[in-house]
């Protein structure tokens, strides 16, 4: 039976379908539903892993035992996976190992664009491409083939496009595979003698595929018109099917690394004229250069953001359709923290500190936005923590008395524990705040080791913050109600001033959380409120101003009642009987 599919789905029903046993994954947009969809299969043990390095490793561990394995991350993710990544690559596998990686073109919910492709010629990784739903499932499966055939994990590269469309499916039956038996291998630990030796393999297994790769049913060549000919992979096929239909000729590359020769030689030399088709960086277009293949690309196209079909037509001077529009110019709409978010309360104080603040990543990074302005800036999961230390280092005592990290609970884990380490280790008088809302919020409320549950929701080992903070060389650590305005305020000021290191833990549940009970929404008594604006302040999306008078919307508000401590006549309240 046919369905339609979301492509991190289809990527989820190619691991079951290819008798994968072992799931340990990180989640991170775009590819967080491919574990959630797997999670549904009983027959795949999946879970959260702290980061992503701990993830490939739990799945390549699995690998060794026997049994088919794969990790999910996004493109940033990839980054904290790289030390196994390299190492595996030379160590090789027992049972196959998929490695599923989500590029953001667009940088929909990311902070940059990089392209993974690098990473599998960097670790001389097989990958492969979909560019629907369909080829998700197939190419999914095909991955542990190869995997197994080449004793090489096998990366299957999706984009946020191709993540988060859906298109037609036909599912099939589960492979019940029976785990590979492990048998003891002194050459695989990677030590000077061993790794010399197993370069040379990597090296021999590339050119194996690299031949294998000419005529594998994963590049394929379209032929129609050939005035035209494109190369391209991923959406950028869809795209360029739209634009040109049957009046091109295509070369549709599935397997991106390694890549074929004569395929682009011959392709190239069956057309008029060459165009690559590609999202972010030249690696096809590059190829092609260097067989000699005379092609246009970038210099068409752009590196940076998400291609469209209207875009691909506008950079080859083609007749862009026309589309429905709106006469009246429609406000821009920028994300703001959820009304009754228990991290206003924090970024109000710290702004009324006027501390420096060097953020994380998380949905707290909203923070950074008007009217809150709290935040200075960010890099990646986990810099908060030890960023904050050599900033403080390089300015002295003047820095550590107004300036702050903030990172999410789930982030924390993730890989700001050794950041706090540092600042314990080599004593800065840093104060880092632990937003602690009981999950992982920007992704999509996943479980972490922190909230006592695992990936299904059952019971699971919780960690201690204000013990483990403690553990490693913490004497101040203190929890305070985000929703307690001067409590914060009291934190905040006593951590800034303290001659030591020091912990402040903000702990409120999200208010998105399922089943939190929330109390009525707030009232505004007109008779009282002046139009000072002074609730305005916190950047709540319930509160607006209208004839001078605060507004509450009801269907916003969750009565957390941190604007009432704002306002000094008293003029928001519970709804009185």
């Amino acid at each position: 039976m046919k369905e339609l599919m979301l492509g991190n789905k289809a990527v989820a029903r190619g691991l079951y379908e290819a008798g994968c046993r072992f799931i340990s994954s990180y989640p991170g947009t775009p590819s967080t539903e491919i574990t959630e969809e797997a999670a549904a299969y009983d027959e795949i043990y999946c879970e959260w892993a702290p980061n992503e390095k701990v993830a490939l490793e739990a799945a390549h561990g699995a690998s060794l035992g026997g049994a088919r394995a794969a990790c999910a991350m996004k493109h940033v993710g990839l980054n904290v996976a790289a030390d196994p990544l390299f190492s595996i690559s030379y160590q090789g596998l027992n049972a196959g190992l998929v490695i599923c990686v989500a590029d953001d073109p667009g940088m929909h919910s990311s902070q940059n664009e990089q392209d993974s492709r690098h990473y599998a010629a960097a670790a001389k990784v097989p990958m492969l491409e979909p560019s629907d739903s369909a080829e998700a499932v197939a190419f999914t499966k095909a991955a542990f083939e190869l995997s197994e055939r080449y004793s090489t994990p096998v990366f299957v590269k999706m984009c946020t496009r191709v993540a988060h469309s859906q298109s037609v499916v036909e599912p099939g039956e589960r492979a019940e595979v029976p785990l590979v038996p492990y048998v003891k291998d002194p050459t695989k630990v990677m030590m000077t003698a061993n790794s010399r030796a197993a370069h040379v393999r990597v090296e021999n297994r590339t050119r194996e595929m690299t031949v294998w790769a000419e005529t594998c049913p994963y590049n394929r060549v379209e032929m129609g018109g050939r005035a035209i000919g494109v190369i391209c992979d991923s959406t950028c096929y869809q795209y360029a099917r739209e634009v040109f239909g049957d009046g091109a000729s295509y070369l549709k590359i599935g397997l991106v690394y390694p890549l074929p020769e004569k395929l682009f030689l011959d392709f190239a030399a069956a057309v008029d004229r060459v165009i690559v088709l590609e999202e972010l960086d030249p690696i096809l277009e590059d190829h092609c250069r260097k067989l000699g293949i005379a092609v246009e690309g970038k210099s068409l196209f752009p590196l940076c953001g998400e291609f469209s079909q209207d875009l691909v037509r506008a950079c080859l001077g083609l007749p862009v359709p026309s589309s429905a529009s709106i006469d009246d110019p429609i406000p821009p709409r920028p994300p703001v923290m959820c009304a009754g978010c228990p991290h206003r309360g924090v970024f109000y104080t710290l702004k009324k500190h006027d501390c420096m603040v060097y953020g994380d990543i998380g949905c707290y990074t909203l923070g950074a936005l008007a009217p809150l302005n709290s935040m200075d800036l960010n890099v990646c999961m986990g810099a908060s923590c030890s960023g904050l230390h050599g900033f403080n280092k390089a300015i002295g005592s003047e820095a550590e008395r107004r300036s702050v990290g903030v990172i999410g609970d789930s982030t924390f884990i993730h890989s700001g524990i050794t950041g706090i380490i540092d600042i314990a280790y080599n004593m800065t008088n840093s104060t880092v705040i632990i937003l602690d809302n009981s999950i992982t919020g920007m992704t999509g409320h996943q479980q972490n080791p922190t909230t006592g549950k695992n990936l299904r929701g059952d019971p699971a080992g919780k960690v201690d913050l204000e013990a483990l903070c403690r553990a490693v060389g913490f004497r101040r650590v203190r929890v305070a109600d985000p929703y307690d305005l001067a409590a914060m305020d009291e934190a905040v000021t006593e951590e800034l001033a303290a001659e030591e290191p020091s912990v402040i833990i903000s702990r409120r549940p999200c208010v998105m959380i399922r089943g939190t009970v929330h109390k009525p929404p707030l009232t505004v008594d007109e008779d009282r409120c002046t139009g000072c604006r002074s609730c305005m302040k916190i950047g709540c999306p319930a509160i607006s101003v209208a004839d001078r008078k605060a507004r509450i919307d009801a269907t916003q508000c969750i009565g957390c009642g941190v604007c009432t401590q704002m306002c000094r006549f008293g003029a928001l309240a519970e709804e009185r009987s």
